[in-house]
């Protein structure tokens, strides 16, 4: 189990967004950076942020023309709801001519196949990365047993591929989707701007340092990991790279909304129970059945999972009230279907038994028991818990 700094669990005052993630701030008024970040977008001057914009995306051309480079700039996709509003708004807002990277997961939904093909008839060149799956299956054993926590590695290769792509083609722009320090109100590891070079703060990336990953009883060396670097970024500056984030400068971002856009460009949702997603919306985590079972493990480590996410989006653009969203974090949160943990046995190579004994070792038992033989919560919904 993970250690925690504090025996008890506090929500936002205005979401239901607990304590228990990592990097998130809270105010004196118990009030999360997210929530707070969304009261300060009445204030924000977004005619400004879209020049700002704007003279960056003019930049960008006039820099790819003097590089004699065709593209003027790299978008990591995908083809989900935030990556099509993505590459649709550098195209027809911007005018941008970007070269769109899709980093394949290994074991690809047909959804996500699907999903990826429809971006590209809407009129854009994608290059599709597939790293090596031996390696990528070692990888996600490694990171289940020693972190507990299937999709850790993917995530590197995730993020650092449009910056590899950007590197190599020597491309001025990348466009990255949010800042999850705005979005998820995780400032305590993440600066709250528009550059995206601050990825590397993210917890999941751990600076972008692989050297975790290195295994000689696994026989994954250096070799193995080039597509799961991001480039020093002192280099992609000194090559005149810039990264930002669409979400910081756009008005329009929100999940919903991109979903909303995605949909009526193609977009093709999951049709599973949504119990077994543990989620209320089917526009997230299209290409890759691994996350949900990954959301499953994250909400017994910590005390909530993607619902909980979906409602305080709902909560804060004002679609729910605090007290109605949580029956929607009761309802889905933590569930995963059978057939998703089926999967990832599969995929790792372990019995359910095996998947249950790791599992259960990275339960936090301050925040779960388990009677009957399942992990139930000790704590309420929305009300501040103590051990």
């Amino acid at each position: 189990m993970e250690d925690y700094e504090e025996m008890k669990m506090r929500y936002c005052k205005r979401c239901l967004q607990p304590d228990t993630r990592p990097g998130i701030v809270f105010d004196d008024e118990q009030i999360c950076f997210a929530c707070r970040y969304e009261e300060s977008k009445a204030t924000i001057d977004w005619e400004e942020r879209h020049r700002e914009l704007v003279a960056i995306a003019e930049e960008a051309k006039a820099e790819a023309k003097k590089r004699g480079n065709d593209y003027d700039c790299i978008i990591g996709v995908s083809g989900g709801k935030d990556s099509t509003f993505q590459a649709v708004y550098a195209k027809e807002v911007l005018g941008l001519h970007p070269l769109l990277i899709n980093c394949m997961p290994d074991e690809i939904t047909e959804i996500g196949r699907k999903n990826i093909d429809n971006l590209n008839s809407l009129g854009f060149d994608i290059i599709s990365i597939r790293p090596n799956p031996v390696v990528a299956k070692k990888l996600a054993r490694k990171s289940f047993f020693e972190r507990g926590n299937i999709i850790a590695a993917s995530e590197y290769c995730l993020w650092a591929s449009a910056y590899i792509m950007a590197f190599k083609f020597n491309i001025p722009l990348i466009i990255q989707g949010e800042n999850a320090a705005l979005t998820l109100g995780t400032a305590k590891n993440q600066e709250p701007t528009g550059n995206a070079f601050s990825v590397l703060q993210l917890d999941t990336l751990r600076g972008g340092n692989t050297s975790c990953f290195l295994d000689e009883a696994l026989d994954i060396t250096e070799e193995d990991l080039v597509l799961y670097k991001i480039p020093d970024v002192k280099l992609m500056e000194e090559k005149g790279i810039k990264a930002i984030f669409l979400q910081y400068y756009a008005r329009e971002w929100s999940q919903v909304g991109n979903a909303d856009f995605a949909i009526a460009r193609g977009l093709t949702g999951r049709t599973d129970d949504l119990h077994n997603l543990g989620r209320y919306r089917r526009y997230t985590a299209l290409d890759s059945d691994m996350q949900i079972v990954n959301q499953m493990i994250k909400y017994l480590k910590f005390g909530f999972g993607y619902a909980t996410d979906e409602i305080c989006y709902d909560i804060r653009e004002g679609r729910f009230t605090r007290e109605a969203g949580k029956w929607y974090v009761n309802e889905y949160d933590g569930k995963c279907g059978d057939a998703y943990i089926d999967g990832a046995c599969r995929y790792l190579s372990i019995t359910r038994e095996e998947f249950w004994k790791v599992v259960d070792s990275y339960v936090n038992t301050d925040l779960f028991e388990k009677k009957e033989g399942k992990w139930v919560p000790k704590f309420t919904v929305g009300e501040d818990y103590e051990s």
